[in-house]
């Protein structure tokens, strides 16, 4: 069980706040931190890596005490056991696939790992390739294999697929689906990807101001309680265009484009760029293989 409990004075571009987070997170859970930009996510993810410090309060990971403001309890990010995903992968240029993730060693046990990291990630016909030969997606995968190395308790992944295209972005989301199963590490993400959210995730924390304003699974999050359909989807909002007495809608669902037909008064709270719920009450599908 890791128990959170932390205050922390935050500049930010909407002025200063004083963010709270007070969070519990089971062994093992995968949950993820959505919220806007600004709200204090990435530095909540900090100050569990011991990369920034808490004004006050407290961190306990498995019973030990990682921060404890009164006590003056403060341990490096070195004593802290965490795996740390960047956006922007954080490899060694000089270093080839398997010097970082060796680099990341510390004992014989951890090295003889490094093998089986490579072959989970499917990057041993590429182990003596220099990061710079890779694409983002392989060097991703470099990133969160090199974070795996120490087995650390927790797994801390800010945002790490969001500079991928749709395609490989839905890779990387099954393999760290994979990942999680086989190696049940608990996991924290920063996403504002809500497909992404409700993909991986057991819970949701929502984060604005500083503030977790609650924590729920995120279809409960996601889908209004007053929808009865059927059928929900979830999707953004690309285009929209009057053609009285309706308005077209365009939605991107996953990596299909939608069109539909609302009255003038259902789209009047849409807004392009908004997420919305698509629910039909009424569902008669035709499911067939693709070859």
């Amino acid at each position: 069980m890791i128990v959170i409990n932390i205050t922390k004075h935050l500049n930010t571009a909407d002025g200063a706040l004083e963010a709270h987070f007070d969070l519990s997170i089971h062994d093992g859970e995968f949950l993820t931190l959505f919220g806007p930009s600004g709200a204090g996510k990435t530095t909540l993810m900090r100050m569990i890596a011991g990369l920034e410090k808490p004004d006050s309060g407290h961190i306990e990971v498995d019973g030990e005490v990682w921060f404890d403001h009164t006590q003056k309890i403060n341990l490096s990010p070195q004593k802290r056991s965490i795996g740390f995903v960047f956006q922007d992968y954080a490899l060694f240029p000089t270093m080839s696939v398997r010097e970082n993730l060796l680099f990341a060693a510390e004992n014989a046990q951890q090295r003889r790992t490094v093998d089986e990291l490579i072959e989970l990630i499917e990057l041993s016909n590429l182990s003596d390739r220099l990061p710079a030969t890779l694409s983002g997606g392989q060097k991703q995968r470099v990133a969160l294999a090199r974070a795996l190395v120490r087995r650390p308790k927790i797994l801390l992944l800010d945002e790490p697929l969001s500079a991928l295209d749709p395609t490989m972005r839905q890779k990387l989301q099954d393999e760290l689906t994979l990942i999680h199963k086989r190696l049940g590490v608990t996991t924290l993400l920063v996403s504002h990807d809500i497909a992404e959210t409700v993909k991986l995730s057991d819970r949701l924390a929502q984060i604005e101001s500083g503030k977790i304003l609650r924590t729920c699974t995120p279809m409960e999050f996601f889908s209004p309680q007053t929808l009865s359909g059927k059928l929900q989807l979830i999707g953004e909002v690309l285009k929209m265009e009057e053609d009285f007495p309706v308005v077209i809608v365009t939605l991107l669902v996953g990596n299909s484009v939608v069109r539909t037909v609302l009255s003038t008064e259902e789209s009047s709270a849409l807004h392009i760029g908004d997420h919305a719920i698509i629910s039909t009450k009424a569902f008669n599908p035709i499911v067939m293989a693709l070859e």
